[in-house]
């Protein structure tokens, strides 16, 4: 940026740039706590509320957070990794731990999950077309499960499996048994062979905000799952819905 285009830049957004640069460079470290807006406001000649809009702007951008009666800190980018190319093997499955739960102990976080609802409806047209269902009628089990690492909500999934083979077994059930629900349908005959994962970012329903807890201006990393089986049946569909600035995705394939 040149200075003529940083002079044109309301003083809240130079403010702002100044302190984005401290962060990158290190200058500001996570954790470190920013100055008051009223020193701000004096260390760059601005009135207060040009200085706290400064600082709204960097959170927005998911820099800073601010802690009640505290003051403002720089957050500490940390990243729970989903290991999408290992994370339904066989070799994790005889763990016992689901796969939100390995990839949580493999970076020494303690997992928690909660399930508020196990429901019968009619899914999403998009779900409807994976796993080969009518979307006009209450074809599937929707079990939504929200994610917690170290008590920090960090994903909600929402799990659909067909009514017809979920009805009266432990997959309409909180607690799915070993393995969690792969292991009870592999007992219904669906051996996982492939998946097919779609990625795309979006900015976040006012639902998945709350549940997630997201500061403003963090999008989320959606993630539509299909598990397909040994006859290349598409049984299970799942959306995960990450916060952006808490999880990574890590992807790695042989290439043929």
């Amino acid at each position: 940026m040149t200075t003529h285009e940083s002079a044109q830049q309301p003083a809240s957004r130079r403010i702002a740039e100044a302190l984005r640069s401290a962060i990158e460079s290190g200058e500001l470290r996570a954790g470190d706590k920013l100055p008051s807006e009223r020193a701000l406001a004096e260390q760059y000649g601005a009135a207060r509320n040009t200085a706290r809009e400064a600082v709204r702007l960097l959170a927005e951008q998911g820099l800073v957070t601010a802690r009640h009666g505290r003051g403002v800190f720089v957050r500490e980018s940390r990243r729970l990794f989903r290991f999408g190319s290992d994370r339904y093997s066989l070799k994790n499955r005889t763990t016992g731990l689901t796969p939100f739960r390995l990839e949580a102990k493999r970076q020494g976080k303690v997992a928690r999950i909660e399930v508020p609802s196990i429901v019968r409806e009619k899914p999403p047209v998009d779900v409807a077309e994976r796993l080969i269902v009518p979307a006009s009628e209450e074809s599937v089990v929707h079990r939504e499960n929200h994610y917690f690492a170290d008590d920090e909500p960090v994903q909600i999934v929402s799990t659909y499996l067909r009514w017809d083979e979920a009805q009266g077994t432990l997959l309409m059930e909180k607690k799915s048994g070993p393995n969690g629900i792969y292991g009870r349908l592999e007992e219904l005959g669906h051996a996982m062979t492939s998946i097919r994962d779609e990625i795309t970012a979006r900015m976040p329903t006012p639902h998945e905000a709350s549940v997630l807890q997201l500061p403003p201006g963090v999008p989320v990393l959606e993630v539509l799952h299909t598990s397909l089986d040994q006859n290349e049946t598409p049984f299970e569909v799942s959306r995960y819905v990450h916060r952006a600035d808490l999880t990574g995705l890590k992807y790695e394939l042989l290439v043929q």
